[in-house]
């Protein structure tokens, strides 16, 4: 790896449509780095995330994505998937006719990895629903499982992992939590961990779970507060997000 960050982002301006939402954002998180972006609803977070995974609608018109120093900013989505970038969304659809099983299968990427799938659906306590559509029925936690589920089969180098705790019951976000701190090897200390993940969050609650490095306030496309996110939490929590907004403006 040329570069010494794992993802770069440099002045990246995403336009969907003819509507500009991300304007001149920049980032940079380094193997083993766990960072976290709060922002009001509608501040383009997920299009960040979108737009980093290289989904066809989000545009880059400026800027560029750099990923263990090769630029992807025009590479599609199926690459950058099998470079090492994967994604849990915030609403996965349903998907009939395809097993969760065979999915899993297919992010494992393994000629026979049967017995893998099963130990990783044991984990994340979705053994019986491996035969079961994707997300057919599934509850909220269980949704989020399945994408995490997913994602662990895959073992990307970056995980983007879309509002991980909502709609999750106080029953399943301990295990959501260990499932994210599995994939993002934080059972090892950071300068020995190869995987990196970037999360969005609106209420913070994942944090009392996953141990996250760098925090971010996203206003209107731009990142506006960078800093300790426990510090910028109680900060949101204190005095909304506008105070984020004024501090900028200082």
């Amino acid at each position: 790896m040329d570069s010494e960050y794992l993802l770069e982002i440099n002045g990246l301006t995403t336009r969907i449509d003819n509507r500009e939402i991300l304007h001149g954002l920049n980032l940079r998180i380094q193997p083993g780095e766990t960072h976290v972006i709060f922002g009001p609803n509608g501040s383009g977070k997920t299009t960040l995330m979108m737009t980093i995974m290289g989904f066809p609608k989000y545009r880059v018109t400026k800027g560029s994505i750099f990923f263990k120093g090769k630029d992807i900013t025009h590479l599609p989505l199926d690459e950058r998937a099998r470079l090492g970038i994967g994604i849990s969304l915030q609403r996965p659809p349903v998907v009939r006719g395809v097993k969760t099983r065979d999915m899993v299968a297919a992010c494992l990427k393994k000629e026979d990895g049967s017995e893998i799938i099963e130990k990783l659906a044991k984990k994340a306590n979705l053994a019986d629903f491996l035969d079961r559509d994707i997300n057919h029925g599934f509850s909220g936690g269980e949704i989020k499982r399945s994408e995490l589920l997913q994602l662990l089969a895959q073992a990307p180098e970056v995980s983007l992992l879309d509002e991980p705790e909502s709609g999750v019951d106080l029953e399943n976000i301990a295990l959501i939590g260990e499932l994210i701190n599995n994939l993002l090897q934080k059972i090892h200390p950071i300068r020995k961990r190869t995987h990196s993940g970037l999360i969005i969050s609106h209420t913070g609650h994942i944090l009392e779970y996953v141990n996250a490095r760098t925090g971010y306030v996203m206003c209107n496309g731009r990142i506006v507060c960078e800093g300790d996110p426990h510090d910028i939490l109680n900060t949101i929590k204190d005095k909304g997000y506008q105070e984020c907004v004024s501090c900028l403006r200082r």
